[in-house]
C-alpha cells in the first residue's frame, strides 16, 4: 500500500495530477478540496494517498489532509459508493460539513452533492453514522449518536476486528453474541470472545 507521496508536480488537470517522486511519475486523482490547495507546477507537494487495486487498473488517490483520506476510506465501505463517487462527494463538501450532515440526518444537504440521489443520501446517513467515529475523532468533534447506536457500533467493530484476525463473519458474529451484554465496549467484547472461544 502506498500511504504517502512527496514529489514535484509535473502536470495537473483536475481532478488528475502527475507527481514526480525521484524520477517515477505517479498519476494521482484528487478531490477539488485538495486540488485547489496544490502549489504551482514544478513545485513540491506532499499528499496522503490511497491505492485502489482492481482487476483492470491500479488507481491512486491523493489528499491534502489525513481527515480527507479517512473520510474517503469510510465512504468506500458504503454499499453502492465507489471511489469515483467518494471523490465527487469530497469535492462537493468539506469533511466537517459532510460529517455534520450525516450526524443530523440532513438528507437534503447530501442530495445537493453531485451524483447523490435521495436513496444514496439515506444510505450514507445510515451507514456512515457509526463509521464517522474515527473521522470525527480526527476533527476533534464529538459524534452525536444515541446510546443504542453506540452499543451497536461496539458490536460491529468487535465483529470486524475478529474477521480481520481471520475468523469468518458468521463465526465472529456468533462469538460476539455469546459474550455480549449491555454496556460492553469493543475492547471488552473482543477480549472476552477470544477468551471464551
Amino acid at each position: 500500500m502506498i500511504g504517502r507521496l512527496r514529489g514535484i508536480i509535473l502536470d495537473k488537470q483536475a481532478p488528475d495530477l502527475v507527481l514526480d517522486v525521484q524520477g517515477v511519475g505517479y498519476e494521482v486523482a484528487a478531490p477539488m478540496s485538495t486540488f485547489c490547495s496544490l502549489p504551482a507546477l514544478n513545485e513540491e507537494v506532499s499528499l496522503f494517498t490511497h491505492l485502489v487495486v482492481r482487476e483492470d487498473a491500479q488507481l491512486l488517490y491523493g489528499f491534502a489532509t489525513i481527515r480527507e483520506r479517512l473520510l474517503f476510506r469510510s465512504l468506500l465501505k458504503v454499499n453502492g459508493v465507489g471511489a469515483k463517487l467518494a471523490l465527487t462527494i469530497l469535492s462537493g463538501s468539506d469533511v466537517d460539513d459532510f460529517a455534520r450532515s450525516v450526524q443530523e440526518g440532513d438528507a437534503a444537504s447530501l442530495t445537493r452533492l453531485p451524483g447523490v440521489g435521495k436513496k444514496t443520501a439515506e444510505r450514507l446517513i445510515i451507514e456512515m453514522r457509526d463509521r464517522l467515529k474515527e473521522v470525527m475523532g480526527a476533527m476533534g468533534l464529538k459524534p452525536v449518536v444515541s446510546e443504542a447506536a453506540s452499543l451497536a457500533g461496539a458490536k460491529e467493530e468487535a465483529i470486524e476486528a475478529l474477521v480481520a484476525l481471520g475468523y469468518k463473519p458468521t463465526e465472529a458474529d456468533k462469538m460476539i453474541r455469546s459474550v455480549y451484554s449491555n454496556g460492553m465496549t469493543t475492547e471488552e467484547l473482543i477480549r472476552q470472545s477470544l477468551q471464551r472461544n
